[in-house]
């Protein structure tokens, strides 16, 4: 999740680590309970909604842990399959964000997925980070800092008080409990009740973005209930959040030398003719040691580090006609002049919004956050060491600092046994790295690399891709090792 003027896209959120999210006690791994009804499903009314879409609604538990306490109703929607006599199953859709509401994805995406939907119902679901997001009490969303890197302890233990004193205030004013209960084995468990309303033995399951976080939660708790699973730029967070960021820096720098190429190559370019990449990172180097001062006329004055400019200054998709590149070379052109203007919007609107407790309350109990200032010093110098000109603190790390309650879903290997092989996709300019640490800890399973930019491709209408996915939902077959797509 970012800030509302996201003109950076998807592929910004896949190389930094979005994309923007309880005690489980007594609980029976692989148990769970159904809901108290069937849904009835009914054809779905409003705008843009594509024919035959019904749907319905399930209740499941605030707190899994105490099935007879507070509910909260989740939406559900469906696209029946349109050859009902060949007809395999169900396909869930698990929605990144977090936050992002499954059943605009299925809207947006259903005409890109005809194919897929001749043997299966196509089902989307509003998750309950989703329902929080839609209520959260207006408190939430301020800020309890603006994020920085901290270069002394004392330093750490002040954000990290100033971020516990926001999110105890937004625990207080919260009304529907979910606070305390938005990791997603609490998300995995609200899966396999959907699961149970559609009265399906085994789902197959398309999840992207932050919904792979859901899914390897799913694939923990219920392997026995996964037919398929296609992950679409999704997050590995079985394997921790450092070395998601580790994993993404690399790629970062290899995008980053496409630009400077591209800008030697390109007069349009605002530092063509010059060593674009020496540029930058004096440029980063002067703005830690002398912050640049700027006013946003959305967020107020602030400074602009260089660790706010390694954060959120680049983007990796050059844009229409190379737009996102060209604006970005300007915008270094006038920042080392002192005038920083052009990253003053979104630099200072990300450190805000990663520190507003209610944007974070959807990820932190996922292990998200430093345990203490000596991990974040042991991360900023991995860092610093695989990519000189983006290496620093993980600002998603940062806005979890302080977190009150214990870690509900921690970083830990999945089941060894049990489990299909799984199919992959992502941009080999961003989240193929991501998505295939996931799937190589998973015998048989296979990521296909998209040789291009973007984020989330069966959502984006990349006709490769969803090829591929439909054939492995189909018949079980996932690609062969090595298989890529060309750039559409």
């Amino acid at each position: 999740m970012t800030i509302t003027k996201q003109r950076r896209g998807r592929t910004r959120a896949a190389i930094i680590g979005v994309t923007v999210a309880a005690a489980l006690a007594g609980m029976t791994p692989g148990a769970s309970a159904a809901p108290d009804t069937q849904p009835t499903w009914q054809d779905c009314a409003g705008q843009g909604i594509p024919a035959g879409m019904q749907c319905a609604a399930i209740e499941v538990p605030v707190d899994w842990a105490e099935p007879d306490g507070p509910k909260v109703e989740l939406d559900l929607a469906r696209l029946p399959a349109t050859e009902p006599a060949h007809r395999i199953g169900s396909v869930l859709g698990v929605p990144g964000g977090p936050g992002a509401d499954g059943i605009e994805d299925l809207k947006s995406g259903a005409a890109d997925l005809t194919e897929l939907r001749r043997r299966f119902d196509l089902v989307a679901y509003k998750p309950r980070a989703t329902v929080w997001r839609d209520q959260m009490p207006p408190s939430c969303m301020r800020p309890g800092t603006s994020l920085s890197d901290p270069r002394s302890r004392k330093r750490f233990k002040a954000m990290a008080a100033a971020m516990t004193r926001a999110f105890e205030a937004c625990r207080s004013a919260d009304k529907t409990g979910l606070f305390a209960h938005l990791d997603a084995l609490s998300v995995a468990r609200d899966m396999d009740a959907v699961r149970e309303a559609l009265g399906e033995e085994r789902l197959s399951f398309m999840a992207n973005s932050y919904g792979g976080v859901a899914a390897g939660a799913y694939a923990r708790l219920f392997p026995q209930r996964i037919r398929a699973m296609y992950l679409d730029g999704t997050i590995n967070q079985v394997d921790g959040w450092p070395e998601q960021t580790l994993r993404a820096l690399p790629v970062l720098e290899r995008v980053f030398t496409r630009f400077t190429t591209w800008c030697a190559d390109t007069p349009a370019c605002a530092l063509h003719g010059q060593d674009a990449g020496a540029v930058w990172r004096k440029l980063i180097r002067d703005a830690d040691r002398r912050p640049i001062p700027v006013t946003s006329s959305e967020f107020g004055k602030g400074e602009l580090t260089g660790w706010h400019l390694r954060s959120f200054g680049f983007i990796s998709d050059p844009g229409p006609d190379d737009s996102r590149w060209l604006a970005f070379a300007a915008a270094v052109d006038k920042a080392r002049r002192g005038d920083g203007s052009g990253f003053a919007d979104f630099a200072l609107g990300n450190a805000r919004i990663w520190a507003a407790p209610g944007v974070l309350a959807m990820t932190c109990a996922d292990d998200r956050g430093y345990r203490g200032y000596a991990q974040l010093q042991k991360f900023r110098r991995q860092a610093r060491k695989v990519s000189p000109n983006f290496g620093g603190a993980a600002f998603d790390a940062l806005g979890c600092t302080g977190w009150p309650l214990p870690v509900a879903n921690p970083s830990r290997p999945l089941p060894a046994r049990g489990l299909p092989p799984f199919l992959g996709a992502g941009s080999t300019w961003g989240d193929y790295a991501w998505t295939e640490s996931f799937t190589r800890m998973i015998p048989g399973s296979v990521t296909i690399g998209y040789d291009g930019p973007g984020h989330v491709l069966y959502l984006s209408g990349k006709k490769c891709p969803i090829r591929h996915a439909t054939t492995y939902l189909t018949d079980l077959r996932p690609a062969e090792p090595g298989t890529t797509c060309p750039a559409e």
